[in-house]
């Protein structure tokens, strides 16, 4: 998959970007905050129509604007795709593939799918659930279209009955929305714990290989998925799984109604990580905990190309500068093949990586 153009107006500090990229390595230079970041976000979202740092689509329009676009020409699949993006500030946003608008994000799956690494994911082992429930919605919202829908219903739905179960002692008749709400929090629950369990068994299969790699066989790594405490085996069918929600759901009714919180579904799924058969979010060293966060984020990349038969865009933001020069070696020898993005403050960062093309951002502009 190669990014070959993209073009934005009003996104972000970008009045105007136009910009043609080399199919291997297009290095990324310049200054703090002139908007290398942006450039990254700007090709992750013609991905997934998801933002690694923004909650809302309007986060990204420039400030005092009502509109920003964004556009890339893809090649993918042996054919050439025209991705667009339009947001509005306050009216949502549309989307759209070779002129035809597209009615979820969900549809762009498999079109254009990207790896983004950014500093922050070195401490995805680290970090609450919250960090690695967004790593595999990341990740297989680009591979499962279905899977996309499911989230977003089901993220509406949460904030739904969170207000039910907040506002029912001075509204009681609130309640008589419960149970339907419950019923499809459950459905769409149960296909998200189906996928994401299967990712996971994915990840296993390459994760912990990479990691033995990276720390020259002395360390090994286990992956495991926890969701709701019913689901005996999360990588039964989703009509499977259903039963088990509306069980837990039922079990929990009371606590959630006397607490006011919304204590049973999958939105609190965790994926654990052990590192020499301890957990590494808890013992586990800044050293190990780095590596293991750098072996999720390349097995998904290697998940991405067994899926699609071609390597996803790899987008590498300020990341080299976090790690010590024996983890930048081994990222850049092991992401040889594919396109990819890097970006630093420095020119001199390309070394190690054959070919390719540099662009220096200054003040939202290609200097």
């Amino acid at each position: 998959m190669i990014v070959k153009t993209l073009e934005l107006d009003f996104f972000r500090n970008y009045v105007h970007l136009e910009a043609a990229f080399d199919p291997r390595v297009n290095l990324i230079y310049g200054d703090n905050a002139q908007g290398k970041t942006n450039l990254l976000e700007a090709i992750a979202y013609l991905s997934s129509a998801r933002s690694h740092r923004a909650r809302y689509d309007k986060e990204m329009i420039q400030m005092g604007i009502d509109s920003a676009f964004l556009r890339g020409e893809v090649s993918s699949r042996d054919r050439d795709f025209t991705l667009e993006a339009k947001l509005f500030r306050g009216r949502g946003r549309q989307l759209f593939s070779n002129g035809v608008r597209l009615k979820t994000a969900g549809e762009l799956a498999g079109i254009l799918t990207t790896v983004l690494f950014c500093p922050e994911d070195l401490y995805l082992i680290r970090e609450g659930g919250a960090a690695r429930r967004k790593f595999l919605d990341g990740a297989i919202c680009q591979l499962r279209p279905r899977y996309a829908q499911a989230l977003a219903e089901y993220n509406r739905l949460y904030e739904h009955k969170t207000r039910i179960l907040r506002d029912w002692p001075e509204n009681p008749s609130l309640l008589q929305t419960l149970d339907d709400f419950n019923l499809r929090m459950a459905q769409t629950g149960a296909i998200l714990i189906h996928y994401r369990a299967h990712f996971v068994k994915r990840l296993r299969d390459h994760a912990p290989a990479i990691h033995a790699d990276f720390s020259g066989g002395r360390e090994t790594m286990e992956l495991g998925y926890e969701t709701v405490s019913t689901v005996d085996d999360p990588l039964k069918t989703p009509r499977e799984i259903l039963p088990m929600l509306l069980s837990h759901q039922e079990s929990h009714r009371q606590a959630e109604l006397d607490s006011r919180q919304c204590l049973s579904g999958p939105h609190k799924d965790d994926l654990t990580v052990d590192v020499n058969g301890v957990s590494a979010k808890t013992y586990g060293s800044q050293g190990q905990t780095r590596t293991a966060a750098l072996s999720l984020k390349l097995a998904q990349r290697e998940i991405f190309q067994e899926e699609t038969g071609e390597w996803p865009v790899l987008l590498l933001d300020d990341v080299l500068s976090e790690l010590d020069p024996k983890r930048q070696s081994f990222v850049l020898n092991r992401i040889q093949g594919g396109q990819v993005f890097i970006t630093c403050c420095e020119e001199e960062k390309l070394e190690g990586l054959e070919g390719g093309k540099a662009f220096h951002i200054q003040g939202g502009r290609l200097v």
